[in-house]
């Protein structure tokens, strides 16, 4: 029998001028970008948390704090690979993927299929593995009023041990 896990990850970040929007690794057009240490990608931090919480291995602080420069304008989808390979390297595959965005604006719909894109080709794994949503607060709470963004995120690993 296999050994399988599932995790859970979330991140937010505030919304802040002069700053690109990166979300799940896609570029969206908006007036606004998300403010952090790396490319500030909530959607693929939540990710990273999701897998290296199922494996067992801490969370995304852990593996890349926002105290080392190495980590400085980063690009979220080189930390997902990274993050990845560890998994790997401790026995464990993706399974799939489900995650949604929390925003009241911009539009995510029209990025999906290119976030999916982007997010199974840093993983490895098939578009059909992963899901996801986008939703809004109906104006309530910090999305509501456009401060920031957040996602969520689950994971399910699958042991490759025999």
């Amino acid at each position: 029998m296999n050994d399988y896990r599932i995790g859970q990850g979330f991140d937010v970040h505030p919304l802040c001028q002069g700053r690109p929007l990166i979300i799940g690794g896609t570029r969206i057009d908006y007036n606004q970008g998300l403010d952090g240490h790396s490319d500030a990608d909530v959607l693929t931090h939540a990710i990273i948390d999701a897998l290296v919480g199922a494996a067992g291995h801490g969370d995304i602080g852990h593996h890349f704090p926002d105290t080392d420069k190495r980590w400085k304008d980063a690009d979220s989808l080189q930390l997902l690979s990274d993050a990845v390979s560890l998994l790997h390297e401790n026995g464990w595959q993706i399974i799939n993927i489900d995650a949604t965005i929390i925003a009241q604006a911009p539009m995510m719909g029209p990025y999906v299929p290119k976030m999916i894109t982007h997010l199974a080709k840093s993983m490895g794994i098939a578009r059909d593995r992963i899901n996801l949503k986008a939703t809004t607060t109906e104006n309530l709470g910090f999305t509501g009023r456009g401060e920031g963004i957040s996602a969520m995120a689950v994971a399910l690993l699958g042991s490759t041990a025999e």
